[in-house]
């Protein structure tokens, strides 16, 4: 299972030409952007936790103020992390997205008929197999005038379901903001790095994004810990085994003042 979040985690950058000029005060990680870290070793393997990002109260914020990741502000567009569509790890992954979207009705998905039209969901852009976008967005993305209201048709037609949004959603969606990197030594160990998705991991694109949610004040307002509110997901990046671990760990440790996220700190981006 985590073998296969691994090659997810590097396959999903969304590439931009230009820097934005907004004037406005932007989100971003600064010099003081200092993290807790706890590794063990499991089976064979190293695995690295960010601490200071699972202990965190981050949650997504998604319909109650985020505020996208565009050049400028815009919550009441309602859209998001999902202005690019969303870029497929494999075929597997595809193939399974492509199997939930035969089963979403026009109650439930705003763009059905355009996914219709045009024979699919999906498509395939500059070599890589993504989710089409209709004005401006994933084509799954609901939007704030849709009837049953706004967010990801697979996400809520899922849950609705009582099936895993793990399922259905593309595995970049249920990913991020969560990160799995992993690295190989000369001597073939492997070191699975979890930790949060910083606006770098977009990838040129990144810079021009007015706001990114790790990075700003206003989406640290969770009632549970990232590793708590997060399971799920942190669960099928690094294996049951994992998780547990660093549950037990992060538990054990002793009661005391823990390094606050960097983002606590900082001015929250103009909205």
């Amino acid at each position: 299972m985590a073998k296969n979040a691994k090659k997810s985690t590097t396959a999903t950058k969304k590439k931009a030409t230009s820097k934005s000029t907004n004037s406005l005060t932007r989100s971003e990680i600064t010099d003081d952007d200092v993290h807790e870290w706890i590794s063990f070793e499991l089976d064979g393997e190293t695995y690295t936790f960010d601490a200071t990002w699972l202990m965190s109260n981050w949650t997504c914020i998604y319909g109650n103020g985020c505020l996208g990741i565009e050049e400028n502000p815009a919550a009441e567009a309602g859209k998001g992390c999902c202005v690019h569509g969303a870029h497929f790890t494999d075929k597997a992954d595809r193939l399974r997205v492509e199997e939930a979207a035969l089963h979403l009705t026009d109650e439930e998905w705003q763009f059905r008929n355009e996914s219709i039209k045009h024979g699919g969901p999906t498509k395939k852009e500059e070599g890589d197999w993504v989710t089409r976008r209709v004005q401006g967005a994933c084509i799954f993305l609901n939007r704030p005038d849709f009837h049953s209201g706004a967010g990801c048709a697979l996400h809520s037609a899922s849950v609705a379901r009582n099936i895993s949004f793990l399922d259905w959603k593309p595995e970049v969606c249920w990913q991020v903001p969560i990160r799995l990197d992993y690295q190989t030594d000369e001597n073939d160990h492997e070191t699975n790095i979890l930790r949060e998705w910083k606006r770098r991991d977009w990838g040129d694109g990144g810079e021009d994004f007015h706001w990114w949610c790790t990075e700003d004040p206003r989406a640290f307002v969770g009632d549970k810990p990232v590793y708590v509110s997060s399971k799920e997901e942190i669960s099928a990046m690094v294996g049951e085994a994992a998780y547990q671990r660093i549950v037990e760990l992060l538990e054990s440790r002793p009661k005391e003042t823990y390094l606050p996220h960097p983002a606590l700190k900082r001015r929250p981006a103009s909205d």
